[in-house]
């Protein structure tokens, strides 16, 4: 069998339409490794006369896990085609998973347990984090550090010897400390995946009753709960503090509510008391807005913000049993309804879950309607002399500008223009080679005054232009952070516009 998986890696690689070569020659590569070690472990085992022996183990865990990251995956890849296109590559690294988590269970033990454990596996490291074609090898690297992990660091948690670190979390992490070291975050998609799983229309929705029947079966909602809860508070607090928001156009980033509800809460890595659950889940909370702070400060992209902390949460869990059921006993919810059977109570923090999540979709704090995902909100803020707004606004201009609007582009090369160095010759020319080059952009995407601008660059004396946006732009500048918009009727794109803030169109 896992000779049968080698085999059908080499044959994705030498499929006709097999796409980039280096996606290709890393399959190869993976099948070569899979076949030399299964060879090597047939002579082994034969001059010894090991017996290998085989066991089904389906757990419910896995393959449910596995159905709601799989809807996941379907439903984010109706609105962002490259996830369609990198479906074979996801079968491609089941087969290595399968592959190598069985050769290692041999080689270890003689047996192997067959069932769906590679499938949670491989499907959350590619929810996070892809490496680009040049250097996908390293994503059945990654896989291959996951299951070694689980099999290789062990301790002794409740009389029994389990792994310590969640299979597809540790990895991840490992994975984010090298490239934030080597400042090699362009090799990878994180970005990428991170911006566009907020486009489907409800993803926060979909996110929240996909994790359900896990939550009914293994009781991890109050660790979703106290998580999404405590980062949501932070977020009105900062808000009212600041008046912008921390995460900008969210509270809660749809990637990071992900992680959620189908990256740290593994039943097997995490407390096993009610009470060490819901610290373990507001720690995650914390540790989310912490690393946010820390990365965007360093000037790191903050999609690894979900990702670093979780190997030393999965670390701490025993501490924090230990606290749950010592020290702080007086505070586990345990001792409420005391009556009440496993999946009861289960079913009592997926209600309190389930009337949070109503309560904050009807305040505006999770779903598609935040206002920081749309421009006037942060020119405002901006105005009001809020330097982080203005910052955003500069960045949210260039990429409303990238995505087609051609009054963005006019925006933007303003905003050059204005800061053209002072004195200082070298600064001076590059701005106005900045501005002129975004007014060229603008001028391409047909807004007329882009034109005009770009002709009276280089003359300091010249009155540079604004212009409202016109309704070709609208379409552009509504979608916010979320995907294209496909509506295309004026009236209604004005109408959501003015909604959105922006007065012209009112």
């Amino acid at each position: 069998m896992p000779l049968a998986c080698a085999l059908a890696l080499v044959g994705i690689a030498l499929w006709p339409a097999r796409g980039h070569g280096d996606v290709w020659r890393a399959s190869l590569a993976a099948a070569g490794l899979l076949a030399a070690w299964n060879a090597a472990l047939l002579l082994w085992s034969s001059s010894r006369e090991q017996p290998l022996t085989l066991s089904v183990d389906v757990r419910p865990q896995h393959y449910l896990q596995a159905c709601a990251q799989g809807t996941v995956l379907a439903y984010w890849g109706w609105c962002w085609p490259p996830v369609s296109t990198h479906l074979p590559l996801i079968g491609a690294q089941l087969l290595f998973a399968y592959g190598f988590d069985w050769l290692l269970s041999w080689t270890r033990r003689g047996t192997y347990a067959v069932g769906f454990g590679p499938f949670p596996v491989v499907f959350s490291i590619n929810l996070f984090l892809w490496f680009q074609p040049e250097w996908f090898i390293f994503q059945f690297l990654l896989v291959a550090v996951g299951f070694a992990a689980k099999d290789l660091i062990r301790w002794t948690r409740d009389g029994r010897r389990v792994h310590i670190f969640n299979p597809s979390s540790f990895p991840l992490a490992v994975a984010s400390i090298v490239l934030i070291a080597t400042g090699s975050d362009g090799i990878t998609r994180g970005q990428d995946i991170a911006v566009s799983q907020f486009y489907p229309p409800q993803m926060y929705l979909l996110l929240f009753l996909v994790g359900l029947p896990g939550q009914f079966l293994f009781g991890v909602a109050s660790m979703t709960w106290s998580a999404v809860l405590t980062t949501y508070l932070f977020g009105l607090v900062y808000f009212a503090w600041t008046g912008t928001y921390f995460f900008l156009d969210s509270y809660v980033p749809i990637a990071v509510f992900l992680g959620m509800h189908l990256l740290f809460t593994d039943p097997s890595t995490s407390p096993r008391t009610e009470l060490g659950r819901l610290i373990f889940g507001a720690l995650y909370g914390v540790s989310s807005v912490a690393l946010y702070q820390m990365l965007t400060g360093a000037g790191v992209p903050a999609f690894y913000d979900k990702l670093l902390q979780v190997p030393l949460l999965n670390l701490s869990v025993r501490a924090i049993d230990r606290l749950a059921r010592g020290p702080l006993h007086a505070l586990d919810p345990t001792r409420l309804g005391q009556a009440l059977a496993a999946r009861q109570r289960h079913l009592a923090y997926m209600t309190v879950w389930a009337a949070t999540f109503a309560a904050m979709s009807l305040a505006g704090g999770v779903g598609d309607g935040h206002r920081g995902q749309w421009l006037p909100f942060w020119t405002q803020a901006c105005q009001s002399g809020r330097e982080r707004a203005c910052a955003y606004v500069a960045q949210l201009e260039v990429i409303l500008c990238q995505a087609g609007s051609g009054w963005a582009c006019n925006e933007a090369g303003l905003r050059s223009a204005r800061g053209r160095g002072g004195s200082d010759v070298p600064a001076r020319a590059r701005a106005v080679q900045e501005a002129s080059a975004t007014f060229a952009e603008g001028c391409r995407l047909g807004f007329v005054p882009a034109c005009r601008n770009s002709v009276r660059t280089g003359d300091p004396g010249s009155r540079l232009e604004e212009a409202p946006p016109a309704d070709g732009d609208y379409r552009v500048l509504v979608r916010g952070t979320k995907g294209p918009v496909t509506e295309r009727n004026p009236v209604a794109l004005r109408a959501r516009a003015c909604a959105q803030g922006w007065t012209g169109a009112c």
